[in-house]
């Protein structure tokens, strides 16, 4: 592999090989949205340089991850380089792993040269799958997308569901563990564990039965309209699930908004919410020791729940970022998914509230949410 060639050229290697061998081939693409963007913030010279930045480091990848005969395909001008996966194999036996090497060559360009890749592949089985170059490619990338959103939603479901079932967990193995308390837990204390570990597993059975209705990241057009809650109520019920992860952090937590009032969002919905920026702020706030504070206010129409922490808090530059899907502030050190801000974003803004991030008063981070207040209405017990 020493240079590229056109993509049409790519797909005429790739006919070739449907008429000699009874594999089928693959075409592997990757796609870097930089070039575009560059093109209209800073003109087509600065765009051209990156893509032969990109281009460098995607033949040096190629060259090192797929087989020796495969060509590397990419049109002067486009944002998108590609790999026709022509040869049958590296030696006897050796399967094409037309996903691994994209996975692998994103990751090294991204490496290399800093920029994120879009990428995909796609099997080449007959003629029909190259009757339009560029189709082929545009089908690589759509499987290359929903493979990723299909990853992001799983992510998502496990990071909703470790939360309820480390709860679980802690109050069960605190009930238990009566060879650290002096002394032993009594009948009263028993049951308020036991009462929170079962509104937790209540919880989390809602969540699994209703997976693929309630979005918790806008895959389902159902909203939350008319159900309302107590959000006071909701906050107790998010401290209870996330007080085991603050006793094992020594985090010390105000609860101060008992009388926030009703707001016009499910309870679960509004359990997500709290539970995840709670959780953020026990993470990434003070390493021991920390405090935490809820509050609650008006705003016109609408209830304010504010989270402050008196960590190390978010750059001004990441306020807007920070809530993006994957995406983790330079304070969290890798730490983390960067998937429960997204998640809590989401659920908001179905409820049409909003969720921002500010300083805290106490020099950490603040989280506000801010919800349609239901003050004329009861919430359902």
């Amino acid at each position: 592999m020493t240079g590229f060639c056109s993509l049409e050229e790519a797909v005429k290697r790739l006919r070739a090989r449907l008429a000699t061998q009874s594999e089928p081939g693959a075409l592997v693409a990757l796609r870097a949205p930089a070039i575009e963007r560059i093109a209209w913030q800073r003109g087509r010279p600065a765009a051209r340089a990156l893509e032969r930045s990109i281009g460098r480091a995607f033949l040096g990848a190629a060259r090192q991850l797929v087989r020796a005969g495969d060509v590397a395909a990419h049109d002067p001008g486009s944002d998108c380089f590609a790999v026709a996966m022509v040869s049958a194999a590296r030696g006897p036996g050796t399967p094409l792993d037309a996903r691994s090497a994209q996975e692998r060559m994103a990751a090294a360009v991204a490496s290399s040269t800093g920029e994120h890749l879009e990428g995909g592949w796609s099997s080449i089985e007959s003629l029909a799958d190259l009757e339009d170059p560029s189709a082929t490619v545009a089908r690589a990338l759509e499987r290359g997308a929903r493979e990723r959103e299909r990853y992001e939603f799983l992510a998502a479901v496990g990071h909703e569901l470790r939360t309820p079932l480390t709860s679980i967990r802690g109050y069960i193995e605190t009930v238990l563990d009566e060879s650290v308390h002096e002394p032993v837990i009594d009948v009263r204390s028993t049951r308020v564990f036991l009462g929170s570990a079962l509104r937790e597993a209540q919880r989390m059975s809602r969540l699994v039965d209703g997976m693929l209705e309630f979005s918790l990241l806008d895959l389902s057009a159902r909203g939350t309209d008319g159900q309302i809650c107590d959000a006071g109520e909701r906050v107790r019920c998010a401290l209870d699930a996330i007080r085991p992860m603050a006793v094992e952090r020594g985090a010390r937590i105000f609860d101060l908004a008992e009388t926030a009032g009703c707001v016009r969002i499910a309870p679960d919905a509004l359990a997500h919410v709290l539970v995840n920026v709670l959780e953020n702020a026990i993470k990434y706030g003070r390493e021991r020791g920390g405090r935490i504070r809820v509050t609650a206010g008006r705003t016109g129409p609408y209830v304010v729940l504010a989270v402050d922490d008196d960590g190390p808090g978010i750059a001004a530059s990441e306020r807007c970022t920070i809530f993006g899907m994957r995406v983790r502030g330079s304070a969290a050190a890798g730490r983390g998914s960067g998937i429960g801000l997204a998640i809590a974003r989401s659920i908001v803004e179905r409820a049409g509230g909003d969720v921002a991030a500010a300083r805290s008063p106490w020099g950490g981070a603040r989280f506000t949410i801010r919800l349609r207040g239901a003050e004329s209405e009861a919430a359902p017990s």
